[in-house]
């Protein structure tokens, strides 16, 4: 395991490798040009002739020499205006080049920067992020320790801390997303999050098929009906004494989505594992939150199911009943994840809480307004979506709101139902909305469209191929806003 902590200055100092940052126009930060005289004049000009100007993502690891006490330096820029997130990303590029080191010693933390600390240790840990659960010859980093030079270790413990609670939280949230799809299947993943809740004094309770069904919860049951898995719903209850505020969370927990008889095109179905991305996000913001002991109460709620075409699969045109009663016309099996979420809004909703918050890889046309970089954000409430709009900036994580328009109403509307669960093509991650806030009561709620971000085609800076972890930072943020 990774291990962060203080440590005597550069010059008192030594490791594998020595990290300071640069900036644009290669401006020494602190300790490269402590560094580049060590190591000689040829400096500025080698780095010029590698093209490192000091920009945001650029890196050069050169020898130590004798006059360092390091055996590398690393040389990694950090930008133009240098802030919160062109630290995480800086950190997790150094992270990505000195894999193979067993100690870096680095000065980041000396920036001039509130949260330099936590960002360091959040890129770090993700740059070196990697699912080989598979492989049959791992290859897993060599790193084992990260000194920050010259730092206070009281000064810097609280923000270490916080920044590995959270960087594991996100971490947890990847590791779900990437398990495939026949090894995570509902039950399995209902006993995960028992685990998690148990050794952290969480109230946790696991609703099976039979309870699903005492329960009405028809949403949930009208997916489930094709799979051979049987589904589960997990709610997760952070209750601390004295807790400032109720945050309920609620995830789509899709453990894998054939479509249903709306069958997917096998190319869409390549990547469907990650269709419990909100689900994941739910379970690691839970365990964060008790972590960090915060005194907030999180209420998590993640129905989960397969969509499978089964003999037994739900038919276009059959009507559902959601958990408050109201009824829903199914036209297309694929667009089920708003079948789970009327389920789970209704449990959240009987909770009264201050706020709701649900989670979803839920519409590919989200993904087409916004790209694969930012998530969709819908409310009912302008003072709870500034709130979730402020922690996501807080967090370091994109959303854009988006309008949930009521003149729209009329594209869910049904002949034989209170509403049918498509809309039109064009506006239909609105349709979606729209259907979602008829499960939402009056209570603030914030709807977040993650099918963009939650998973990502290539590796990027503290990003890796695969699952996200989306929205998991801005979950912690927001429950750390709510404790006043």
């Amino acid at each position: 395991m990774m291990e962060f902590g203080a440590g005597p200055a550069i010059g008192g100092s030594g490791g594998d490798v020595l990290a300071v940052p640069v900036l644009s126009g290669l401006t020494w930060g602190p300790g490269a040009a402590w560094a580049s005289s060590r190591l000689g004049d040829w400096v500025p000009s080698y780095l010029e002739q590698q093209d490192f100007n000091g920009g945001s993502g650029q890196i050069v690891v050169v020898p130590g020499g004798d006059g360092t006490g390091y055996g590398s330096v690393a040389f990694v820029g950090l930008g133009d205006e240098v802030d919160v997130e062109s630290v995480r990303r800086g950190a997790a590029v150094l992270a990505s080049a000195v894999r193979r080191s067993g100690e870096v010693v680095t000065t980041f933390h000396q920036i001039d920067l509130d949260g330099a600390v936590e960002a360091t240790v959040f890129g770090f840990t993700l740059g070196q992020y990697a699912f080989d659960r598979y492989r049959s010859e791992p290859d897993p980093a060599a790193t084992d320790r990260v000194v920050f030079a010259g730092a206070d270790a009281d000064a810097i413990a609280a923000d270490v801390r916080h920044g590995e609670v959270v960087a594991g939280a996100v971490a947890l949230a990847r590791d779900l997303v990437n398990e495939p799809a026949g090894d995570k299947p509902p039950e399995v993943l209902a006993e995960r999050a028992t685990d998690l809740a148990t050794e952290r004094g969480i109230g946790v309770t696991v609703y099976d098929e039979e309870r699903i069904a005492a329960e009405g919860l028809g949403g949930l049951m009208a997916v489930a009906a094709g799979a051979a898995n049987p589904p589960r719903l997990v709610m997760l209850d952070y209750a601390p004494d004295g807790a400032a505020a109720t945050l309920a969370l609620v995830g789509k927990g899709i453990v894998f989505d054939s479509g249903g008889l709306s069958l997917k095109p096998v190319k869409s179905m390549e990547t469907m594992k990650t269709d419990m991305s909100g689900a994941a996000a739910v379970f690691a913001t839970v365990r964060a939150v008790a972590d960090l002991a915060l005194p907030v109460r999180v209420l998590g709620i993640t129905p989960l199911t397969e969509n499978m075409p089964g003999g037994s699969a739900q038919r276009p045109g059959d009507v559902m009943r959601a958990r408050n009663g109201k009824t829903i016309e199914v036209l297309n099996t694929d667009a089920e994840g708003r079948l789970v979420l009327a389920d789970g809004l209704s449990l959240a909703v009987e909770a009264e809480p201050d706020l709701i918050v649900d989670i979803a890889t839920l519409t590919g046309a989200c993904a087409v307004a916004l790209g694969p970089k930012i998530g969709g954000l819908f409310s009912n409430d302008d003072d709870a979506a500034d709130r979730v709009a402020g922690a996501a900036a807080k967090a370091g994580e994109k959303l854009w709101r988006l309008p949930l328009e009521t003149e729209y109403r009329s594209h869910i509307e049904s002949a034989v139902a209170d509403m049918k669960n498509t809309g039109e093509r064009y506006g239909s991650a609105i349709a979606a909305a729209l259907i979602l806030a008829e499960f939402a009561g009056d209570r603030p709620w914030v709807h977040l469209d993650v099918a963009g971000p939650a998973r990502a085609a290539r590796a990027e800076h503290y990003l890796s191929k695969g699952g996200t972890g989306f929205g998991v930072r801005t979950l912690i943020a927001l429950a750390e806003d709510l404790t006043g």
